[in-house]
This record gives C-alpha cells, sequence and structure tokens, in this order.
C-alpha cells in the first residue's frame, strides 16, 4: 500500500488529487496540508510514503517544505512529487534540487497522477526528459556549458567507479533500472544497487538530484541522448 499526503493552498485541488488516488489500487490518501510548514508537520506525524507537493502556498512554500523533508532523517522514505501548473518554472529546478522525486502538471489526466505517484514510491524519479533538458539548459547550465565549453568536473564524480559512471549517465537519460539492466546485462537489483551507490556517494536523495548532477558537471550534455 502506498500511503500519500497532498498538500496545496487551494481546497478543490486537495480534493480532487486526494479522490483520483483514492479510487486507485494500492494507494491510500492518509491526510492533507494547506501549506507547507503543515506539510512538514503532518509528514512527521503520519509518515507518508508520497507526498505530492504544489510550490506555491502561503506561509512555508513548497520547495522549502521539500527541502525540510528530504532533509530529515525521520522522513528518509518520503519522496516528493510537485504538482504544478508552472511546467516550465524555474522553481522546479529548485524543488528537484531540495530532494523532490519529480514533477507532474496539474493538467495531468488522472491515470497520469496516480501513475506518478506508483513511479514515485517504486523510486523512480518522475522526470520528462525533454521538460529535463529545457530546465536544465535554461535555469541550470552556464552559458558557456550550454555554448559546449569544458565544464569542470566536481570531485565527487571521481569517487565513482567506471560502471557507476556509465549507470549515472543512464539515471540522467531517464533510464530505469530495468533498462538500465537490459543496457549493461546486468540484473535489476544489481543496477538499484549502483544507483543506490551513486547517492550515497554523491549524497543525493533522489534520482532527480543525481540528473541535475549530471548534466551540471558536463557529463551528459542538454542535447545528448
Amino acid at each position: 500500500m502506498t500511503t500519500v499526503l497532498v498538500a496545496d493552498d487551494q481546497a478543490l485541488i486537495r480534493q480532487a488529487v486526494s479522490d483520483i488516488l483514492t479510487g486507485a489500487d494500492g494507494i491510500e490518501v492518509v491526510g492533507d496540508a494547506v501549506n507547507g510548514r503543515h506539510a512538514v508537520e503532518q509528514s512527521l506525524v503520519l509518515q507518508p510514503d508520497v507526498v505530492v507537493m504544489d510550490i506555491r502556498m502561503p506561509e512555508l512554500d513548497g520547495i522549502a517544505a521539500t527541502a525540510a523533508i528530504c532533509a530529515d532523517p525521520a522522513l528518509a522514505s518520503t519522496k516528493v512529487l510537485i504538482l504544478t501548473t508552472f511546467e516550465e518554472d524555474e522553481n522546479l529546478v529548485a524543488a528537484l534540487r531540495a530532494g523532490a522525486s519529480g514533477f507532474i502538471g496539474k493538467g495531468s489526466e488522472p491515470d497520469e497522477i496516480i501513475r506518478a505517484v506508483r513511479a514515485v514510491h517504486e523510486g523512480e524519479s518522475l522526470l520528462s526528459a525533454a521538460a529535463t533538458r529545457s530546465l536544465i539548459q535554461k535555469y541550470v547550465l552556464p552559458p558557456s556549458a550550454v555554448a559546449g565549453a569544458p565544464a569542470t568536473i566536481p570531485p565527487e564524480l571521481l569517487q565513482l567507479t567506471e560502471r557507476e559512471r556509465e549507470v549515472l549517465l543512464l539515471v540522467a537519460r531517464g533510464y530505469s533500472n530495468q533498462e538500465i539492466a537490459d543496457e549493461l546485462f546486468i540484473s535489476p537489483h544489481t543496477a538499484k544497487t549502483h544507483v543506490n551507490r551513486i547517492m550515497t556517494k554523491l549524497n543525493a536523495h533522489d534520482r532527480a538530484q543525481l540528473v541535475i548532477l549530471a548534466y551540471e558537471s558536463g557529463l551528459l550534455a542538454p542535447g545528448a541522448r
């Protein structure tokens, strides 16, 4: 069972998302929150598997709330899915940096929201490859990097083995654990182990943070496939 907390300052959105998820097999909405501060408080009490989080909320916005949740050891198993009307917003990059597992638009179909919650709970980052490249190029990479100038490799990447760099590159391209396993001729369990080790070495809370690091370091260029 996947437990979910819905955080949005608009009652209509909270109710609509809750209704969508409540009707899905294997998902239970355990609570809701009216702002970011409330979301953090409720997360500590309810320990949800996934928090569906709006970005723009009063008192404490969704970015700060995401950072607080993802940095708290007591909530290590809680994932954050950003639900937003601003898919091209630079705030999405800040949310991903803060530890969000991905984002989905408020205009998405009910089935897409359900699939997104399940994917995030299973440890997959929910990032459209095209949307990610657009966001990275616009809000993360300096002009020199976009133009193709060599990037400085962060010292953290030097900790990775050659195989771990291969896996990081595939994660940044949006591959799932199963797809990584198929590409590298290893088991899905081994792929997951590599991903977890990479996150530990790079102090990344989620796969989404690995994607940003891969682009920032120059390991993957915005236009690369």
